[in-house]
C-alpha cells in the first residue's frame, strides 16, 4: 500500500549564497526575482518512513520564495530534475517516485513570466538532515577526490524530438515531454588539464545534415564569458579554466543546433552546471580578539562570551561545518582549565569556581576554529584571541586602618578639617565597590560634624559644620562606621575593622562681645530734640573663665543723628530725627554700632539699632498740579482737576481742603472751586469769559492733621482761545504764553532781518563771481599801465654774457644715461623719464577768440604734468624737437616799428581790449 508522506522541511540560507534578508530587501528598492540565490531543504529524518519517497508528497510549504513587485505578473516555475517541481505558491513536491536521498539532490529552478521574456534561476538542494554525506575522510590524493566528482565517462547528450500521437476522433494531437537533462557536476579547484571536456551535445540529424553546435548563456558568451566552449561540428562540450564555487556556485547554458545556413534544426537544450564544493577556504573569526567578561565568583556555567568564524564553503558539506575549541588559557591559576567552549555555537562558559578578580583580572584564551567538522587532520583552522575580563564584586568590606583617631578645632570656627580617616578596601579602585561611606553614629547629637570622603584616596575627612562652644563642650568622643556605596555581596560579612573611635579636643579662642538682642528696635516720634537719650545698647562678653572689659563705637549712622557712650552704650541724640529723610526707609532707621573687648587678640562684635520713627503732622500740603490750561469762553467741560501732596503719613495727610483767599477779590470773583472727593477738587471760571492770558491762581490747601497744617501755592493757568473741541488754538496757546502783540512783531522783524542777510551775501557772491569770470586775462581794468611801462625782450648782456655752454640747455637726444640707472636711483637735477602730457596745438591761424581757451588748456595741462618743474635741473622751455619747422627768436628786436598795425586785437575779444588801446590806432596817439 502506497503511504503518502508529508515530510517537514526546514528552509535554511546557504552561507555566502543568500543575496540579503527579507528585512533588508523590503527597505530597498523592489527588485522581481528570488529571495536567494541558494536554498538548502533538510529533510528530518524522524519523519522519514521508509526508504524512498513517493510521488505527489509534499516536501516544503513556501520555502521557495518569488518576489512579484507587479502584483500582477504570472510566472511558472520550471525545474531542471524531472523528479522534483515547484507549485506557484513555493511548494517544492515530488514528482516521480524517489528511492532514497542517501546522496544530496541539487537541481536548478528556473521562473519564466508567461508574457514577459524575463527569466529568473535558482539552486535548490535537497537533503537528509544528518545524512549530509561528505566525502569519506581518509588520507586520499585531491586527484582521487576529483575523480570521484567527474564523471569517468563523459554524457551524450542528444537534442529531444517531440513525439505526436493521434487522439479522438476530434483530430487533436498530444505532444510527449521534452526530456530533462540532468545537471552536470564540475568540482571547484581542478588542476586540469583544460581544457576538459564535461559532455558531448550530439543531433539525430547530424548524420544526414551538416550541424553546428554552440552554445550561450553567462560563462559561455556572457559574462563571465569564455568559462566553457563547444566544438561546433562533434558538439564536445568544455570547461576551459579551473572554477571557484564561491564566486559562482552554478550556470545555466542553452544548447543550439543550426544547419549549415544557420536555421535552427533543434530546439535549445537547458545545461546545469553545478560547480561542487572542495575544502579550499579555512574559517575566518569576524574579530582577530574579542573581549567578554565574567563577575568573580562567579558558578561553573556562567556564559561569558560567544565567538564565531565563518567558512565560505558549502555549509551543508563537512567544508563548511565549523567546530571551536580552546588551545590555551593564560594564566593557568587557579587551574589551566576554567573556561569551555560550545563547539558548535562558539560560547564560552566558565567550568570551575574560584574566579577572583584581587588575583587574576584578565584571561587571555586562544580560541581555535576548524572545518572539516573539527577534524585537526583534513580541516582548515584559524585562531583568534578572547580577552575575559573579571569584573568586580564586592566582596571584600572596607577596613579602617585604626581603632582611634584623634583631631582638635578651635571653637567657632566652621569648614575646619579636624581628622583624616584613612581606610584600606582591596576592591576595584574607584568604583561602588570600593568608594567609602563614612556615618556618625554617635557622640554628637547636635550634628556639630560630618565626614566626606576624599574622591582621590578613599578618605574621610571629618568637618566641622556647626560652630563648638567652649564654654560647653571641652571634647567630644565619636564613634564612626565605614561601609561602601554598594552593598556587600551575598555571603560577605562586614568586618569588625569597619568602625573606629574619633576623639576631638576644642580649643579655646578669645570670642567677640554679643548683643544679646540683635537687631534691637525702640519707637520713637519723629522730631525729638538732640541731646534726647533713646536706649541703652550693651554688649555681653562669652568668655567667662576671663576677665575683660566691653567697649563701644559708632559705626554706621548714615544720617549721623546718633551718638554711643563708649563705656555702658548708651545712645542719645545729636541731632533733630526726621521721618521723611531719605535715610528712612518704611519708617525705619537702622544704625550699627560695634562693641569690643581688650583680649588678645581683640575680638568685635556688630549690633544693628532699629528706631521706627512715627510721624508727627510736620509737612504742609503742596498744590498738584502747578500749571493748567484752560478755555476764555465757559464750557461745561472748562475745569481743572486739582489734589495735594502731602509727604506725611495717615492720618496727617487727607482729606484735603482747597479753598481760595479772599484777597485779591478778583480771585473769588472770576474762579471758584467745587469739591469732589476727600482728595480732590475742580478750579473752573466763574464768569462765562475771561481773555486770553497767563493768570496765576493762589490756592489755600490744608490737610487733616492734628494740629491742620495750611500752605497757599500758586497754580499758572493759561487762558487761550479754543476750537470747536475744546482744544486750544495755536494762535491762541501763543497768546496764552505770556507774548503781547510787541513781542511777537519784534520776533517777526528779526527774522526777516536774518532773512535780507542771508540774501544780500548769495547776490554778493553770486556778483563777485560774475566779476572773476568777466575779468581780463592779461591785467584787470583798473590797473593803469600806461605809466608803467615793462621791459619783457632783454635776453641778455650781449656779447659778455655769452661765456657759458647753451648745449646744458638742449633737450638730449638719447635718454640711454638715464633708462639704465637702477630703478629708484635718480638725480634731483634730471628730468624725470615718464610719459610727457599733452598740451595743446594751436593751429597756425587761430580764430581769435578761442585764444583764451588755448590758454586755459595749456595751464591745465601744465598742471597735470608729472614731467614739469620744480625739480633741480637746466630748465628747457623753448625746445620743439629736432628739425623743428619754427624759425630761431633771435631775429626778433627788442623794438618795433611802427609799421606793424594791430588793429586786429580789437578783434580778440575783451580780453585783448587793453592791448588794441595800448598799440592799436598808431596815428591817435
Amino acid at each position: 500500500m502506497k503511504v503518502r508522506l508529508l515530510v517537514q522541511l526546514v528552509c535554511t540560507l546557504l552561507v555566502g549564497a543568500s543575496s540579503g534578508s527579507r528585512t533588508g530587501q523590503l527597505q530597498k528598492a523592489c527588485r522581481p526575482g528570488f529571495s536567494q540565490n541558494f536554498y538548502t531543504v533538510i529533510v528530518s529524518r524522524d519523519k522519514l518512513h521508509g526508504q524512498g519517497i513517493l510521488k505527489d508528497t509534499t516536501l516544503s510549504s513556501e520555502c521557495v520564495k518569488f518576489e512579484d513587485c507587479q502584483r500582477s505578473r504570472e510566472v511558472g516555475f520550471v525545474s531542471s530534475d524531472p523528479k522534483f517541481s515547484v507549485r506557484p505558491d513555493g511548494t517544492v513536491y515530488a514528482e516521480q517516485e524517489v528511492a532514497n536521498l542517501s546522496e544530496p539532490v541539487q537541481f536548478m529552478l528556473t521562473a519564466r513570466g508567461l508574457h514577459d521574456p524575463h527569466i529568473w534561476e535558482t539552486t535548490v538542494k535537497l537533503a537528509l538532515a544528518g545524512h549530509l554525506h561528505p566525502l569519506p575522510l581518509t588520507k586520499i590524493s585531491f586527484e582521487e577526490m576529483l575523480s570521484r566528482v567527474w564523471d569517468p565517462q563523459p554524457r551524450v547528450i542528444k537534442f529531444s524530438r517531440r513525439h505526436q500521437r493521434g487522439s479522438s476522433a476530434n483530430g487533436l494531437r498530444r505532444q510527449k515531454r521534452d526530456w530533462v537533462i540532468p545537471p552536470i557536476n564540475v568540482p571547484e579547484n581542478s588542476r586540469g588539464p583544460f581544457p576538459h571536456m564535461l559532455v558531448r551535445i550530439r543531433s539525430d540529424q547530424d548524420k544526414n545534415d551538416g550541424i553546428r553546435y554552440s552554445i550561450t548563456g553567462a560563462g559561455a558568451d556572457q559574462p563571465p564569458s569564455g568559462i566553457y566552449n563547444i566544438d561546433p561540428i562533434s558538439g564536445n562540450m568544455f570547461v576551459t579554466q579551473p572554477l571557484d564555487r564561491e564566486e559562482k556556485a552554478s550556470f545555466h547554458l542553452r544548447a543550439h543546433a543550426v544547419d549549415m545556413n544557420g536555421n535552427q534544426v533543434e530546439n535549445p537544450v537547458d545545461l546545469y552546471i553545478y560547480v561542487i564544493d572542495m575544502n579550499d577556504n579555512r574559517p575566518e573569526f569576524q574579530n582577530q580578539v574579542y573581549n567578554g567578561s565574567v563577575a568573580e565568583g562567579s558558578k561553573p556555567g556562567s556564559s561569558v562570551m560567544q565567538v564565531t568564524a565563518t567558512d565560505s564553503d558549502d555549509s551543508t558539506t563537512a567544508n563548511g561545518m565549523v567546530r571551536y575549541r580552546i588551545l590555551s588559557q593564560i594564566p593557568e591559576t587557579p587551574i589551566s582549565n576554567m573556561f569551555t567552549i560550545n563547539s558548535e555555537t562558539g560560547d564560552i562558559v566558565t567550568v570551575a569556581a574560584g574566579l577572583d578578580r584581587e588575583k587574576v583580572s584578565q584571561y587571555t584564551v586562544i580560541v581555535q576554529a576548524t572545518d572539516m567538522e573539527g577534524n585537526n587532520n583534513f580541516g582548515l583552522s584559524n585562531t583568534a584571541t578572547a580577552l575575559i575580563c573579571i569584573t568586580d564584586i564586592n566582596d571584600n568590606p572596607p577596613e579602617l586602618t585604626v581603632r582611634t583617631f584623634s583631631g582638635e578645632v578651635p571653637e567657632n570656627k566652621v569648614n575646619v578639617v579636624v581628622t583624616n580617616l584613612t581606610v584600606v578596601d582591596k576592591d576595584q579602585p574607584h568604583s561602588p565597590n570600593w568608594n567609602a561611606v563614612y556615618r556618625i553614629v554617635s557622640g554628637d547629637p547636635s550634628g556639630h560634624f560630618t565626614i566626606r570622603t576624599n574622591p582621590i584616596t578613599n578618605e574621610g575627612m571629618l568637618t566641622v559644620v556647626k560652630p563648638v562652644d567652649f564654654e560647653m563642650n571641652r571634647a567630644f568622643m565619636l564613634t564612626v562606621v565605614v561601609s561602601n556605596q554598594a552593598h556587600l555581596a551575598s555571603g560577605i560579612q562586614s568586618s569588625l575593622q569597619s568602625t573606629a573611635g574619633v576623639t576631638i579636643s576644642v580649643q579655646d579662642v578669645n570670642e567677640p562681645p554679643v548683643f544679646p538682642v540683635n537687631p534691637k528696635m525702640i519707637r520713637f516720634e519723629e522730631g525729638v530734640p538732640a541731646g534726647t537719650t533713646l536706649t541703652v545698647f550693651s554688649a555681653q562678653d562669652p568668655d567667662h573663665f576671663i576677665q575683660q572689659t566691653v567697649r563701644y563705637s559708632k559705626l554706621s549712622d548714615p544720617a549721623n543723628w546718633l551718638k554711643i557712650n563708649r563705656t555702658n552704650g548708651q545712645i542719645t541724640t545729636m541731632a533733630l530725627l526726621d521721618r521723611e529723610s531719605m535715610y528712612v526707609k518704611n519708617n525705619m532707621y537702622e544704625a550699627t554700632f560695634l562693641a569690643f573687648d581688650n583680649g588678645s587678640p581683640q575680638a568685635s562684635g556688630t549690633g544693628t539699632l532699629q528706631i521706627y520713627l512715627i510721624d508727627v503732622n510736620d509737612n504742609a500740603p503742596v498744590l498738584i498740579p502747578r500749571e493748567a490750561q484752560i478755555c476764555e469762553h465757559s464750557r461745561p467741560n472748562s475745569k481743572i482737576n486739582i489734589t495735594a501732596s502731602d509727604t506725611d503719613a495717615d492720618p496727617n495727610v487727607g482729606p484735603f481742603v482747597f479753598e481760595l483767599p479772599t484777597f485779591p477779590a478778583s480771585i473769588r470773583r472770576n474762579w471758584t472751586i467745587s469739591r469732589l472727593n476727600g482728595d480732590y477738587a475742580q478750579l473752573r471760571l466763574r464768569i462765562s469769559y475771561l481773555e486770553a492770558g497767563v493768570y496765576e491762581i493762589p490756592v489755600i490747601v490744608s490737610d487733616s492733621g492734628n494740629p491742620p497744617l495750611s500752605n497757599r501755592s500758586t497754580i499758572r493757568i493759561k487762558v487761550c482761545p479754543c476750537d470747536n473741541n475744546g482744544d486750544c488754538s495755536a494762535t491762541g496757546a501763543v497768546a496764552a504764553a505770556g507774548l503781547g502783540t510787541g513781542a511777537i512783531i519784534a520776533i517777526l522783524i528779526c527774522i526777516i532781518i536774518l532773512l535780507s542777510i542771508v540774501l544780500l551775501f548769495v547776490v554778493w557772491m553770486k556778483r563777485r563771481e560774475k566779476e572773476r569770470q568777466a575779468k581780463p586775462l592779461l591785467i584787470d581794468p583798473e590797473d593803469d599801465v600806461r605809466d608803467n611801462i615793462l621791459k619783457y625782450d632783454e635776453e641778455g648782456g650781449g656779447e659778455e654774457d655769452q661765456d657759458y655752454d647753451l648745449s646744458q640747455l638742449q633737450q638730449p637726444e638719447s635718454l640711454d644715461h638715464i633708462i639704465t640707472k637702477p630703478t629708484g636711483v635718480r638725480r634731483v637735477d634730471e628730468r624725470p623719464v615718464v610719459a610727457e602730457s599733452q598740451y595743446p596745438v594751436r593751429s597756425n591761424l587761430p580764430h581769435p577768440g578761442d585764444i583764451g581757451d588755448f590758454i586755459n588748456d595749456g595751464l591745465r595741462a601744465a598742471d597735470n604734468d608729472p614731467t614739469a618743474p620744480p625739480y633741480d635741473s637746466l630748465l628747457v622751455f623753448d625746445y620743439e624737437g629736432s628739425g623743428s619747422t619754427a624759425g630761431s627768436v633771435s631775429s626778433l628786436n627788442s623794438s618795433s616799428s611802427g609799421q606793424q598795425d594791430y588793429d586786429y586785437l580789437n578783434d580778440w575779444g575783451p580780453r585783448f581790449k587793453k592791448l588794441a588801446d595800448l598799440y592799436g590806432g598808431g596815428d591817435d596817439d
